[in-house]
This record gives C-alpha cells, sequence and structure tokens, in this order.
C-alpha cells in the first residue's frame, strides 16, 4: 500500500482540479476546514491517471472569490462563495518502482485531468514522503546536510554532495541571516570526509576559530611575516603579463605602449637567463611570458633605468635612445610598488620565495587532500592584511594557478577540488572600475564556465548578490538563499531561481534568522529548511551595542590598536 492511499476522502479531499495550464494548475476547495491549515508553500497531493503515481504541487496562492449566484424574495443578492488554491507541479511520487518503494522524482511523467483529487500532505504522510526526499540520506555513508525541514522538523533535509560541487553554487543573506554558520554547517561535513579537498577565501579572518581535525589554516604574508609553514606569499612572477600589465601600467600615459612592450621584452629575457642557470633545457624550448619562472624584479627596474636615460651614436652628437625619457613613469610606478610594505607578499626577494620550486610549495600546500595531508583537507586563506586595491588580482591568482594546474592533470588523475568565495562582492564585481579588478574577474569568469570540466567546483557566498558578477552567479545552478532585505537582493535572486516556483521568492525578505531556501539541482525539491548550529562557530557574530553601552567599565585598547595600525600588523 502506498502512503497515498486515501481511504476516507470525505475527510481528507481538500478539493478536486478545475484548471491545467502546463505545470500549473488551479484547484477548487471543497473542505474548508482543511483549507483553515493550508499556508502558502505548502505542499499537495493531486491524483494521477497513471496507477501508483501521484503528483505533487506546491501552493503558491490562496484565494477567496465571491460571485452574485441568484437574488432573493426581497431581490437581495445572494453571493457564492468559492475557495480557490493556485499551485505549481514540482514533480510525482512512485509508489514502487522495480524494487524501490517511495519515490519522489523531480519530472512530470503526466499532468493531472480536469476533475482530479487533491489532498493535503500532512501529518505521518508529510514526514513518510520526506524520507523518500531523504533516502539518498538514509543510503549514502557521508550525507551532506543542512539541518531541518521546516514543513516537517522531525525530517533532515539533504543535498546531493556531487551535484552541488559540480555545478557551483550560491549562498546569499543579509548581514545577521546566519550566513557564515551555513558556510561553516558545509564546511566541517567537507572536512571529515577522507580525502576531502576545499578552499576558502576568507577575506576577513572570520573563520579563524574553524581549527577542528580536518582544517589548515593559512595567511597570506603581512608587512612583516617571513616565509614559513602557514604563511603564503603570492610573488610577481606568478602574475600573467596581463595581470602584471595591470598592477603596473597606467593605461593614461602616452607612452604606455612603449612601456607595455618594454617590459614584456625585459620579462622574458629574465626568465630565458633563469632557465639556463637553472640548466632548465627542456623548459627553455617551450616557455612563455606566463610561465612560472622566478626572476628579479630589481634587474628589470635596472635594465629600465639604462634604457630610459641611454644615449645612441647620432649624425653628429649623441642623440636619445629609443625609450630614453619614455619609461620614467613606469620605473616611478615599479620602485613605489615595490617599496610598499604592504605588498610584501607580492615583492618580498627572500630566496625561499625566489626558489623555482616555490611554485610547487604553494600548489602543495593548496590542493592536497586529507589523505595526502593528512586533516588538513580544509584549507582556509586569510587574506585580511591584503590591501583591498590589489585584493580582487591576488585572490584570482591563486584561483589561476589551481585552475590551471588542474587543467595539465591527466583526466583520469584529477582530484576535484572546491572554492569557497566568502564575500565574494570584493573581487567578483558585477561592474569593474579598474584593470586590477577587469584581469581578477577574468579568472573567476574561466571558472565558472570551464571549471567543472576540471574538477574545479565554486561557491560564491555574498550578503550583495546585486553587487556579484551576473555571469558567474547565472553559471550556478544551486542557490541556498537566506534572509535578504535590499529590494535589487532580491530581484537578483527572484530572477535566478525558475520561474516554475512562482511565488517561493516571495519569501527572501520574511525569512527567519538561520532559515534558508534551498533550490537547485542538488536538491529534489525545493526547500525552506532551518539550517542546524554547525560545531565550530566563525567569528561573524554581530555585536550587541546596547548590551555592551551597559557595561560598567571596558578596556583602553586604542594605544595598542594604533601601533598595529603603524605596523600593518595585529
Amino acid at each position: 500500500m502506498g502512503i497515498f492511499d486515501y481511504q476516507d476522502s470525505t475527510t481528507e479531499k481538500i478539493g478536486t482540479v478545475e484548471s491545467v495550464d502546463t505545470a500549473n494548475i488551479i484547484i477548487k476547495i471543497d473542505n474548508e476546514e482543511l483549507l483553515k491549515k493550508m499556508q502558502v508553500n505548502h505542499l499537495i497531493v493531486v491524483q494521477s491517471s497513471k496507477v501508483g503515481k501521484h503528483l505533487i504541487a506546491l501552493v503558491n496562492k490562496i484565494m477567496r472569490n465571491s460571485s452574485i449566484e441568484a437574488m432573493d424574495t426581497d431581490n437581495q443578492p445572494l453571493y457564492k462563495i468559492e475557495n480557490v488554491v493556485k499551485a505549481t507541479l514540482i514533480g510525482t511520487h512512485v509508489d514502487k518502482e522495480g524494487t524501490k518503494t517511495n519515490i519522489f522524482k523531480r519530472t512530470l511523467e503526466s499532468v493531472p485531468e480536469i476533475n482530479s483529487d487533491c489532498y493535503m500532505l500532512e501529518g505521518e504522510r508529510l514526514t513518510s514522503f520526506m524520507k523518500a526526499i531523504s533516502q539518498l540520506a538514509i543510503d549514502a555513508k557521508n550525507p551532506l546536510t543542512l539541518g531541518n525541514y521546516t514543513l516537517d522538523e522531525k525530517a533532515e533535509a539533504w543535498l546531493d554532495g556531487n551535484k552541488f560541487f559540480q555545478r557551483h553554487a550560491v549562498i546569499v543573506g543579509s548581514t545577521g541571516s546566519g550566513k557564515s554558520w551555513t558556510v561553516a554547517k558545509l564546511l566541517e561535513q567537507v572536512a571529515d570526509l577522507p580525502s576531502a579537498n576545499a578552499i576558502l577565501f576568507d577575506i576577513h579572518g572570520e573563520y579563524a576559530p574553524l581549527k577542528e581535525k580536518g582544517f589548515k589554516h593559512y595567511k597570506i604574508a603581512g608587512p612583516n611575516d617571513k616565509a614559513t609553514e602557514n604563511i603564503i606569499f603570492l610573488p610577481y612572477w606568478l602574475l600573467t603579463y596581463n595581470e602584471m600589465i595591470s598592477l603596473m601600467l597606467d593605461r593614461s600615459d602616452n607612452n604606455a605602449p612603449n612601456q607595455a612592450m618594454a617590459f614584456s621584452n625585459a620579462v622574458i629575457e629574465q626568465k630565458r637567463k633563469e632557465l639556463e642557470n637553472l640548466k632548465k633545457t627542456d623548459v627553455l624550448a617551450s616557455f612563455t611570458i606566463d610561465s612560472p619562472v622566478p626572476y628579479k624584479i630589481e634587474d628589470i627596474l635596472n635594465d629600465f633605468k639604462d634604457k630610459d636615460a641611454k644615449m645612441v651614436p647620432g649624425a653628429r652628437t649623441e642623440k636619445q635612445g629609443p625609450l630614453n625619457g619614455k619609461l620614467t613613469r613606469f620605473i616611478q610606478r615599479l620602485e613605489s610598488k615595490t617599496n610598499d610594505k604592504r605588498l610584501n607578499f607580492l615583492f618580498n626577494s627572500s630566496p625561499e620565495v625566489l626558489a623555482y620550486d616555490y611554485v610547487e610549495t604553494i600548489c602543495k600546500k593548496l590542493m592536497h587532500s586529507n589523505s595526502l595531508k593528512k586533516d588538513e583537507g580544509v584549507k582556509i586563506i586569510d587574506f585580511s592584511e591584503v590591501p583591498s586595491d590589489v585584493l580582487p588580482l591576488m585572490v584570482s591568482l591563486v584561483a589561476r594557478l589551481l585552475f590551471s594546474i588542474q587543467q595539465w592533470i591527466p583526466k583520469e588523475d584529477i582530484h576535484p577540488l572546491a572554492l569557497f568565495c566568502d564575500e565574494a562582492h570584493l573581487y567578483l564585481p558585477s561592474n569593474t572600475n579598474s584593470s586590477v579588478e577587469a584581469a581578477g574577474l577574468e579568472n573567476f569568469e574561466r571558472i565558472a564556465k570551464e571549471g567543472r570540466k576540471y574538477g574545479i567546483g565554486l561557491i560564491v557566498i555574498s550578503q550583495r548578490p546585486a553587487e556579484v558578477n551576473r555571469t558567474i552567479l547565472s553559471q550556478s545552478n544551486n542557490f541556498i538563499a537566506m534572509r535578504l532585505t535590499n529590494a535589487e537582493d532580491q530581484a537578483v535572486i527572484k530572477r535566478l531561481l525558475p520561474d516554475s516556483l512562482g511565488n517561493f521568492s516571495e519569501l527572501l525578505p520574511i525569512l527567519d534568522v538561520g532559515e534558508a531556501l534551498v533550490v537547485g539541482d542538488a536538491s529534489l525539491l525545493p526547500s525552506r529548511i532551518k539550517i542546524k548550529e554547525p560545531r565550530l562557530k566563525p567569528n561573524s557574530a554581530t555585536i550587541d551595542f546596547w548590551d555592551e553601552w551597559q557595561k560598567d567599565s571596558t578596556k583602553d585598547v586604542i594605544s595598542t590598536a594604533i601601533e598595529a595600525l603603524r605596523k600593518q600588523s595585529k
């Protein structure tokens, strides 16, 4: 017997199908007592023409219509009251298929006939149906879960972990909605897997408390940091030609084309010299300007200074060389950057950072999974000391480097890697205002479009989806949307969600803290879920102003903060 074998239709039936329009139906309600229990986004069971199958619909709208049916003896109108529900068909429940029972599919194998009976989905039947939804979680050894369904708090909500990471995901929510908790809940489950491989770009250092087994913390070098196990440098020689030019070149300069050409030639020459010194003959034959080969920026500067002042023999007297005076501003910009203590992670000239195999050191830290680097499957990279003006380029440099390595690994040996992009609006902007932002965004757009072919999943996390690049958002097929109060942010997410969900997205501004709408390939059922509290909580809790102001005394920390500001290090 199936879970939807309704025996007593008089007490359980709510009404009949009055109208069918593709996936949308209108139900005429007969049982007003059951109507009182119904709410928008509740589920309804619709009788199918096929035996052993029922259609499942999501309530969009509940209406009461009145019309004049006749006139009484006093010539007063007699009104006919009609209760109507609009719903969207979202899938098919099958009692039995082969050896399996209680199955839910996100396909419509038929549409309901006019006058088909409709029933409320509640009580034990709702719990049984949620078990069908959660069947994969019961079968899987390590299900990916977020919490419990709001519809049925006994039923655990699950996600298909493969589809979640294969097809990219977006996690959005206003400040204080519980977004960081959701990310922590996902990460702690990833960290438990024996060959986990994920990286979180932590822009403000708020995920520092996640220090359980399976987590490894790295920091992008600050002004006073030296090369150690947990400190990562991103040396300039890892930048591609376009990235370096976006950082160094002032395109408004009349001599910009000459400067770009001279820089290109100088970098190729310096990389060639380094390869010759190291006797890397196989690499010498095919390297390009973008190949990750170290060189000394001081050599480039000295070469440019010579060319900028160079005089050549003329017909009678010496004349200015072809680049005389044309490199002056480029030299000034390059010297300014190299002398900027804040960019220590970029222009550090220590032997460890200029070593030929430093790129291998970085990649093995970040790309090795739990099985290769025991208990270090989730790598959290702290970017909090990276200046905001170069942040987009630096985050994208890491992402591009990892993507490039994945591309060159034989397909059969690829080990998948997930990139969690926290505070994505800061480096994946919808509108680029500088060449640095544009160069960084280009790398992420490519990963969004091609990453799944090379085993790279992208999880975009932001409190302002309206400010995140549309191309990257549109490539994502999974959405975890928490409370959004800004109308522009709501509009962006509504456009990305399937049209068939109707008014489901209207819940965005009224979700409770820690509640989320989960929609996409990873979720069989578009669901409202109460997120479970993670074991490890990020440093993202909102400061309680009123409570803090009521305390009798506070610490004097201004002097310490000013010294930290001077040293550019906490």
